[in-house]
């Protein structure tokens, strides 16, 4: 099941692809890693899923990433009698701490973190932007607002605090439950919602203690603005580019998506780009031109993964458009100008001796026009090192952990094959040249390169790396 595609594709289940049958289908069609979004999820549900994605996975043989995305805090009105009032232009709308049910006059908000938080000329917006209020008066359990964009204000529809960062935990009770369910499960990423600052991210990690990685989702201004220290602290991020066109004029979103992938290209760590890439194709067999482009700019942009949602979760044809994706990857890669605009990109190797080794293997693969890159890893930092490189060779990566390669599935040109660890630098060579034919990498005559950590089994000891002819015979070291 070798791809024709350096970036990778993650899949969201759901409604419409929650069987076995289906979620075969999708891999198939391309997928590399399953999402399971968990605000629509419950714990039962998410162990059958996990269980027939790892199925699938014994079938073919190969391993795939499982994504569980955790719903988050969600900030919401209370009741309104008669379950909703209609706001116009320039009206007053008063939110309270009083629990009563509100009316014309006022409205409660049961969320004191906000009254907390809140500054005269912070924005609110309601129901996904909606409607939009600005903060005329703010005080400890009232704040009295005017209306800027009117519409309806139901029942519990969600508020949103652009301006203001909320004094919260990012994991509310259900996601604590959720992250502990899903790490019995087994699943190889978290991917946590309304990430505000890095805190928030050690939180989770240690509640994880290394059982599953962290993908911070970037889906307010707030995180946009500590980018770099988020970063830092998370495993990958996510562009989560619905949530964050509400909170932040739409025309910046595309600004902060390039930000986000270079800034993730450049410390080695996965970035996926999320959120209405296909959105037509949930109920068109076919997606629109302006969807294709956006996709493909993903890709140029060196993406490690882009994500559909609902398009395979809920819509008419999930298959498709997995394979729609694919297509447009495989085929943006083959454009003569993709290759020049990764190799813009490219940043000066940090200066660890897995760097240096990383950057000298994919100058030597580049130079000699060599098969394939081939990584011994076992925490799975090689692979991410060597995937930083955006080498023109595929990078095939030994583990002999199952997590790492299920872990590496979301990695930019990564193929990951489960093998037990070499007995020494022979064997290393030998085997990785015998992997690459097997994998259909590499014919015999062609060279690789592979790159490793000696001692064996040390994460994170990049130090070697090797050119060998496929067929036995070892080049100089």
């Amino acid at each position: 099941m070798r791809r024709l595609r350096r970036a990778k594709i993650v899949a969201t289940l759901g409604p419409a692809s929650s069987n076995l049958e289906m979620i075969g289908k999708l891999f198939a069609a391309g997928a590399d890693v399953f999402r399971i979004n968990m605000s629509h999820t419950n714990h039962e549900r998410m162990r059958e899923l996990v269980g027939m994605i790892r199925d699938v996975e014994k079938d073919t043989g190969r391993p795939i990433g499982i994504l569980v995305d955790l719903q988050g805090p969600k900030l919401r009105l209370g009741t309104i009698a008669g379950g909703s009032i209609v706001v116009k232009n320039g009206d007053t709308v008063v939110l309270d701490q009083n629990p009563a049910i509100g009316g014309a006059d006022r409205i409660y908000l049961p969320h004191p973190e906000i009254f907390a938080a809140v500054e005269p000329g912070h924005t609110l917006l309601i129901d996904d932007g909606k409607v939009r209020l600005t903060v005329t008066e703010a005080e400890p359990t009232r704040m009295v607002t005017r209306v800027i964009v009117g519409g309806k204000l139901s029942d519990r529809k969600g508020v949103s605090v652009p301006d203001s960062t909320i004094p919260f935990s990012a994991l509310a009770d259900k996601d604590r439950s959720d992250l502990e369910a899903a790490l019995e499960t087994g699943i190889d990423w978290i991917a946590l919602s309304f990430i505000q600052r890095p805190e928030d991210i050690a939180e989770a990690r240690k509640i994880t203690r290394g059982r599953a990685l962290i993908m911070a989702k970037i889906e307010k201004p707030q995180a946009v603005h500590r980018l770099a220290e988020i970063l830092e602290a998370a495993d990958a991020l996510m562009v989560a580019r619905g949530d964050l066109g509400v909170e932040m004029p739409l025309e910046k979103v595309p600004g902060v998506q390039k930000q986000m992938t270079r800034l993730g290209r450049a410390t080695g760590k996965p970035v996926v780009v999320a959120t209405q890439m296909l959105e037509s194709m949930i109920s068109s067999p076919v997606p629109t031109r302006a969807e294709v482009s956006d996709v493909a700019t993903a890709i140029y942009e060196g993406a490690d993964a882009v994500m559909l949602s609902a398009e395979s979760a809920a819509g008419q044809y999930p298959a498709e458009a997995v394979a729609t994706m694919s297509r447009i990857a495989e085929e943006t890669e083959k454009d003569p100008l993709y290759r020049g605009i990764l190799d813009a990109q490219r940043t000066t190797p940090e200066a660890t001796g897995a760097d240096a080794i990383a950057g000298a293997a994919r100058n030597i693969a580049d130079t000699l026009d060599l098969a394939a890159v081939i990584c011994w890893t076992s925490s799975g930092s090689t692979g991410l090192r060597m995937a930083r490189e955006r080498p023109r060779p595929p990078i095939v990566a030994l583990t002999p952990k199952v997590a790492t390669a299920r872990r590496l599935a979301v990695v930019w040109g990564v193929h990951s094959v489960i093998t037990e660890d070499a007995h020494d630098q022979d064997d290393m060579v030998e085997r990785a040249c015998r992997i690459a034919f097997k994998e259909g990498f590499a014919k015999a005559g062609q060279r690789v390169i592979v790159v490793a950590g000696v001692p064996l089994g040390t994460p994170g000891a990049t130090n070697m790396l090797r050119i060998a002819y496929v067929g036995g015979q070892s080049a100089d070291d």
